[in-house]
C-alpha cells in the first residue's frame, strides 16, 4: 500500500486579492487527509471517502485506462474526480496505465470547516501521480494555490501567485501573544468557487494589492497585540470596500473587546480572533461549539 497526507490549510491575509497577485500569509493546520492506494491486477480503480468519523459520504469504481464511472454515490462527485484523474494522466502517462486498485481517503477535519477537504485531495492525488498539483489545480477546481502549498508545508508561509509555479517563501510567524488567538467556526459553510465568481476584478486593482502586502508584512513584524489588533481591522476595512460588505465584527460581534478577522470567503467557515482570556466563553455564550485555540490548529513539527 502506498500513502499520502496533506495538511489543511488557513488563509490569515490577503484573501480575494491573493488572486491578483498580492503576497499572502497562510499556516498549515494540524489536521489534513490521508490517502491509502492498494495496487490491484485489475483494470478497474475503486475510490471510497471517509470522514471525520470514519463513516464513508463518497464510493464510486472507475474504468481503467478511460476512467468512465462504473458506479458511484455521487455522480457530481465522480465526474469531478474522474476529470482529476485524467488530468494526471496527461502529465504523467504512466500513472495508472498498467493496473488499477482501491484508494481510501481519510479526512481529519469535518467537511463543513473549509479547511481544504478538496485542495488535499488535489495534493494527494499529484504525489502519487507525481505530477505539478497547480496544473491539477487549475483544470479542476481552480483559485489561487495558497491550499497547496501549505498541503506540504511544515509553516507559515508567504504564497504569491505565479500561474503554476507560484513564489513559495518561509514566513516565521509565532506572535508571542498567540494564546489570545482563537479560530471560530461560523457554522456557515462557503463556496471559494462561487465566492471568486462574485468578485468586480475591476476594483482589484494595485492600489488594494500594495495595501495588503503592506498589511500583511507588518503583521509578520508585529510583537504587540494592540497594533495586530489595529492591522487585522484595517485589514477587513480594506477588504470589505473592495467586496462591498460589511466586516464579520460590525455585523455580529459588535461588543467583542479585540479583533475579528474573516478567513477564506467572506461570510462563513473561520473567523479569527484576537482576544484574551474570556474569548473562548464570548465565544461560547453567544451558541458558537467550534472555539479552537491557534495552538490546537496550527501544524507544529
Amino acid at each position: 500500500m502506498q500513502s499520502f497526507y496533506s495538511h489543511g490549510k488557513l488563509l490569515l491575509t490577503a484573501e480575494y486579492v491573493v488572486l491578483k497577485g498580492a503576497k499572502a500569509l497562510a499556516i498549515p493546520c494540524q489536521k489534513g487527509q490521508i490517502l491509502n492506494y492498494t495496487p490491484q491486477n485489475t483494470k478497474q480503480l475503486v475510490w471510497e471517502s471517509y470522514d471525520l468519523h470514519n463513516n464513508c459520504w463518497f464510493s464510486a469504481s472507475f474504468q481503467l485506462p478511460s476512467f468512465a464511472i462504473e458506479k458511484s454515490s455521487d455522480l457530481a462527485m465522480a465526474q469531478k474526480l474522474s476529470a482529476i484523474l485524467v488530468s494526471a494522466t496527461k502529465q504523467n502517462k504512466q500513472f495508472l496505465a498498467k493496473q488499477g486498485g482501491k484508494v481510501q481517503t481519510y479526512l481529519e477535519f469535518d467537511r463543513n470547516w473549509g479547511l481544504g477537504s478538496s485542495s488535499t485531495l488535489i495534493s494527494n492525488i499529484a504525489l502519487w501521480a507525481r505530477v505539478n498539483p497547480y496544473v491539477l489545480l487549475k483544470q479542476s477546481f481552480g483559485g489561487s494555490g495558497y491550499d497547496l502549498a501549505c498541503a506540504q508545508s511544515d509553516s507559515p508561509l508567504y504564497y504569491t501567485r505565479n500561474d503554476v509555479q507560484p513564489i513559495v517563501e518561509s514566513a516565521p510567524f509565532d506572535p508571542p501573544f498567540k494564546e489570545h488567538l482563537f479560530f471560530v467556526y461560523l457554522n456557515k459553510k462557503q463556496s471559494s468557487l462561487a465566492a471568486i465568481n462574485a468578485l468586480d476584478w475591476a476594483l482589484m486593482d494595485q492600489k488594494i494589492i500594495s495595501k495588503i502586502n503592506n498589511i500583511t508584512e507588518k503583521i509578520m513584524e508585529c510583537t504587540a497585540q494592540d497594533a495586530f489588533n489595529t492591522l487585522l481591522l484595517e485589514h477587513e476595512k480594506s477588504i470589505g470596500a473592495l467586496l462591498k460588505q460589511t466586516p464579520v465584527q460590525a455585523l455580529f460581534f459588535q461588543d467583542f473587546k479585540g479583533a475579528i478577522k474573516s478567513l477564506g470567503a467572506w461570510g462563513g467557515d473561520f473567523i479569527l480572533a484576537s482576544g484574551n482570556e474570556e474569548t473562548l466563553s464570548y465565544f461560547k455564550n453567544k451558541g458558537y461549539s467550534t472555539v479552537l485555540p491557534y495552538s490546537e490548529m496550527i501544524f507544529k513539527p
